[in-house]
Formats: C-alpha cells, structure tokens, sequence
C-alpha cells in the first residue's frame, strides 16, 4: 500500500517506521523524520494519492483540522485510519466528513504506550465499516497484535475511553492499597502475593505494578518516568467524563478519577510523571491532608 502519515510523535514515529519496512510510507510532521520514511511538505501533499491516510493527533480539535485539509487530497475509496485518542463526537464527525467526500473512515485508538508502538505490539480498538476494517487489518498486523472491529464510527474510541477510565480507577485504587498495607505494617511483597492471584487482581496490579520492585519490572522501577503519562491518563479522564456527560450516564469513580489526577497533575508536579506515581503520591499524605 502507499500510506501517509501525519504526527510523527512519541508513538506516531515508530509506528510509521514498522510500516515502512514493508509499505511506501509518506509522512508529515513538524519535527519528526523517522527512518525510511519519505517527508512530505504539508499534510495534504501526505494524503495525495495514498491508499491508506493514518492520523496519529493529541485531540479531536486537531483532528477536526487536519482532516478538512486532507480529505480534498486524498483519492476516491481511500481509507482515513485515525489512531488517535480523541472525543466521540470528532470521531464521528470526521468520519460523515469522510463520507460525503467519497472516502472511508475508521476511528482506530491504540493501548500499548510507547513500548507498544516501537515493537509492533499494539492493541486497536477501531469503529467503521466491515470494508474498511478489512482494508486496514494487514496494517494493524504490522503495528500490533490484536485489532478489535467494535462496531460504528466512533466505537473504538468508544471503547479506549471506557477502557482507560477502568484503568485510570484501577490505578488509584491498586495505589491507595499498598499506602494502607504499609501503615498496617504489611510487607508490600505479601500484599502483591496475595492480591496478585486473589480477587483483587487486576492489570495495574499484576502488569503495571506501581510499587518498585514488586512485580514484573515496571516505570515504578525507573523513578516513575513515564510509559504513559499521567497527563495522558487526565486527557483520557477527561474525554470519560465528556463523554458521560453527553451520553447521561452515571460515573462517580470515573468522575472522582479524574478530579485526583487533575489534582496530581495541575497542582501537584504529577506532570511528566507515569500515572502509576500516585503511589509515592499517597504515601506523603495523610486522611487530613488537604
């Protein structure tokens, strides 16, 4: 396939580079030249021509941008393949846009971070048409190893924002357990043994550990610098609760998640940290801290 590629950042960037090994990438950013890409001078000249266009965006406003210069560009049939992590409403939006232009659109968010992206070992959460799915599928077989087609435009962010509000309770909840255990004078050790393989299982436990050197290594173990930021956590919190809002939908734990990280990172120093440091976070404080 010819590709182009627009934002060739943290993830972006390798992720276009594993496609190059096999496709004819064009990309464009502002910054960034990954090996073996061919640069081009703007997003639309990226676009021109491409049987598959992948956008990898910080937020549905750029997303919404990017996508009226580049949708003029690209040929008829051809597929707008967005892996960002952006609100519903734009995915959707983009994706009638892309429609009434002649095109096809998928909404493909990734979980992975950037270790993910660089190995080719992604998860896609991707909303669209069954076509246009299956126009795709070879391209997340090389960026990662498993894509899930979860219904319409817009479902697969759909899916990462309820995905990471999970992950972001789980988190501060896995955190606020070992700043108890030790209090209680239970060895952190012990606590992982027994919560590891009992009903407290969960990702941010037995994957992502957040205390260092529990568990199988983690940025718990490297001073907390990040694998996924705490300020992408608080987008993600963000978009949950945007997305709660507009849908009617009762989240007490989603909503007190994201008013902790927008605490840790706006006026803490949690910025430019891994999500998982609300643990030293917890351990400084005391139930009358304000």
């Amino acid at each position: 396939m010819k590709i182009g590629f627009i934002g060739l950042g943290n993830m972006g960037a390798p992720m276009a580079a594993n496609l190059a090994k096999s496709h004819d990438v064009v990309g464009f950013d502002t910054a960034a030249a990954p090996e073996g890409l061919t640069l081009a001078e703007s997003a639309a000249a990226a676009a021109k021509d491409a049987d598959v266009v992948i956008t990898m965006l910080p937020n549905g406003a750029i997303l919404r941008a990017v996508a009226a210069e580049i949708h003029p560009a690209m040929k008829a049939g051809a597929v707008h393949l967005d892996c960002s992590t952006v609100d519903v409403e734009s995915a959707r939006a983009v994706a009638a846009e892309a429609d009434a232009a002649g095109l096809q659109a998928v909404d493909a968010p990734v979980s992975g971070g950037i270790g993910g992206a660089m190995n080719g070992t992604l998860t896609f959460m991707a909303g669209g048409t069954a076509e246009a799915f299956a126009t795709v599928q070879p391209l997340f077989d090389i960026m990662g190893q498993k894509a899930v087609h979860c219904g319409d435009a817009g479902n697969g962010q759909a899916a990462k924002i309820c995905n990471n509000m999970i992950l972001g309770v789980t988190m501060i909840a896995t955190c606020e357990a070992f700043v108890l255990a030790d209090k209680l004078g239970l060895d952190r050790q012990a606590m992982f043994d027994v919560v590891s393989t009992s009903s407290g299982y969960s990702w941010s436990m037995n994957a992502y550990c957040p205390a260092p050197g529990i568990g199988p290594q983690s940025p718990a173990d490297n001073g907390y610098q990040p694998g996924f930021a705490a300020e992408l956590m608080l987008k993600d919190l963000n978009l949950s609760q945007m997305a709660a809002e507009a849908a009617d939908a009762d989240t007490p734990m989603g909503q007190a998640a994201r008013d902790l990280y927008a605490q840790f990172v706006e006026g803490e120093n949690g910025a430019g940290k891994d999500f998982s440091a609300m643990l030293p976070r917890f351990a400084e404080r005391t139930r009358s801290t304000t």
